[in-house]
């Protein structure tokens, strides 16, 4: 006779189904009364099988999870009559070009081509805290996992109790009695003389296997399993974001510092300019050429100069700090890695994942998305728990005076232990659980449609980025070779005799000026980058030998 289980599911969608209803048929039409009562009168060994094999078989309750689809969408800027706002697979962005094609690789930062970046983000990876928490995060939700499955069998223990005792003469109605080796355990009363009843003193033994059981008839367990799996594939989805913003930390930091140091060296050669050209300027006042007001007005821009230099060298020193932090070392502990922006290469090509790649390659898309498969779950449990509960226990022993006779005549005992029990009243504290998780479980919804939109959001703000920051980087560089060329020709006029040597200060200063701008450029572009490699996931799948979820 097979057993079928029809959960029925009225009134709700499948991203928050409510499972109101189960039928329990024997795959046989019943007509009539007669049929109705040969079925429901046979022998107590069918109903006791049909019962059995319910609950072996078991229903999962709740709505079974079904993966968000992708997004609808074909750029990461709205369409205009040109056409996407944002670059176009293949157009230029300055030096570079987009392939919807390109792989993204797991070790991103190496397209660098700075050995200092690789060595310190490998250094990372091994020292860092966030990294060690999160793998400990991991472990520990693989054991919890472990201990939940756990319950889909029999718990198994022993026991072993030796005791002794007095046992009252006045409570001698109590007394074990005849043992299995003759000994008879019992009180003793005064047969002459003064009336009074004397104790037993005894000792004792029990030994005892208990095995214990619970059916998930209703899916209780399944389904906190199918939650704790889901949080479990979620942390590592965690483990993998940590890794990606921990290398992208460190390509900032390096970043930050290389542009530094060289903002530093030519601001230094801007103050050495400045200082130059007040002692010109000085030598010039004494001959009567200038008046004072020409020197004080130079003074007051070699402190600026000089103002402006102090910051970057605070920066500089901050970020020291904070790459070694990065590195997992105290403040006192230092990093061999220097990093100079003349040993750092602009990748040429820069991949561009579509939409539809985007919500498998972000690791907080996919772990919100586990995490709204945890939450669909836990529907499933509160469910099950307003449905009747089974357990069954037994356990099997031996109790005697002596361990010798624990297992012989009259010392094995065991017992059986069936129990069905089902919540009647609780003033509507399972309902407000059930109520509870179908809320989680739309606000697990909106929290992943959060999560989805912020990272398009964020690619698209980092393909704006690009665009942008290479058109300032060409103006930047315009500019520079401009000012550069002015420079050169006033050198030549100064050699000539048609120029001022304090012009060709002023001159020099301001193509100084110029390539402090260059320098800042260069920096944006290598951070967008490092921005855009994020943006797209990290390449996280692409890491050899990896056991990632998929």
């Amino acid at each position: 006779m097979p057993i079928h289980c029809k959960l029925e599911d009225r009134g709700m969608d499948s991203a928050a189904g409510n499972v109101s209803h189960l039928k329990i048929t024997t795959g046989q039409k019943e007509t009539g009364m007669s049929r109705f009562r040969r079925i429901y009168t046979r022998n107590l060994f069918n109903r006791v099988a049909v019962a059995f094999m319910v609950l072996l078989s078991g229903c999962a309750m709740g709505p079974d999870f079904k993966k968000p689809a992708a997004p609808v969408s074909s750029g990461y800027s709205p369409q205009s009559e040109n056409g996407h706002a944002s670059p176009e697979p293949g157009q230029a962005a300055g030096l570079q070009k987009y392939n919807v094609t390109a792989a993204i690789p797991f070790d991103w930062w190496t397209l660098f081509h700075s050995p200092q970046i690789n060595s310190l983000i490998e250094r990372a990876f091994k020292a860092n805290p966030s990294i060690q928490s999160a793998q400990a995060a991991l472990r520990e939700m693989q054991q919890s996992v472990i201990a939940q499955q756990g319950f889909f069998y029999p718990t198994v223990g022993i026991g072993y109790t030796p005791y002794r005792e007095k046992l009252a003469g006045n409570n001698g109605g109590n007394a074990l009695g005849l043992q299995g080796n003759g000994r008879n355990i019992q009180t003793v009363s005064n047969p002459a003389g003064p009336i009074f009843v004397g104790p037993a003193y005894y000792n004792y033994h029990l030994a005892s296997l208990k095995v214990g059981y619970v059916p998930d008839v209703f899916g209780s367990n399944r389904r906190q399993v199918e939650s704790l799996q889901a949080q479990l594939s979620a942390q590592r989805f965690q483990l993998e974001a940590t890794y990606i913003t921990l290398a992208s930390n460190v390509v900032a930091a390096a970043l930050q510092e290389a542009s530094l140091r060289s903002q530093i060296e030519v601001m230094q050669k801007i103050v050495r300019l400045s200082n130059e050209n007040l002692e010109i300027m000085r030598k010039q006042l004494k001959l009567g050429y200038i008046a004072e007001a020409d020197v004080a007005n130079q003074e007051a821009a070699r402190a600026q100069a000089e103002q402006a230099l102090i910051p970057l060298k605070k920066q500089l020193e901050l970020t020291r700090d904070l790459i070694r932090a990065l590195a997992g070392n105290l403040p006192d502990e230092e990093v061999p890695e220097k990093f100079e922006l003349t040993t750092i290469r602009l990748p040429e090509e820069l991949p561009l994942s579509l939409p539809s790649q985007l919500v498998e390659q972000r690791p907080d898309i996919r772990a919100a998305q586990e995490q709204l498969h945890s939450a669909s779950a836990e529907v499933g449990v509160a469910i099950a728990s307003r449905l009747p509960q089974f357990s069954i226990t037994g356990a099997i022993g031996g109790m005697a005076s002596t361990p010798s006779w624990m297992f012989k005549t009259g010392g094995p005992f065991f017992s059986l232990l069936a129990n069905i029990s089902q919540t009647l009243f609780d003033a509507g504290t399972l309902k407000a659980r059930e109520g509870a998780a179908r809320e989680r479980l739309i606000q697990a919804s909106a929290d992943y449609r959060t999560v989805v939109i912020t990272a398009f959001q964020n690619v698209a703000d980092t393909l704006h980025a690009i665009q942008s920051d290479a058109d300032f980087l060409e103006a930047a560089a315009r500019s520079e070779k401009a000012l550069k060329a002015a420079a050169e020709i006033t050198r030549k006029q100064y050699k000539l005799g048609y120029a001022s040597y304090q012009m060709v200060v002023m001159a020099e200063q301001s193509h100084q000026q110029s390539l402090i701008n260059l320098i800042q450029a260069k920096s944006n572009r290598f951070g967008d980058v490092a921005a855009l490699y994020q943006a797209l996931g990290g390449g996280w799948w692409n890491r050899p030998g990896s056991t990632s979820v998929n």
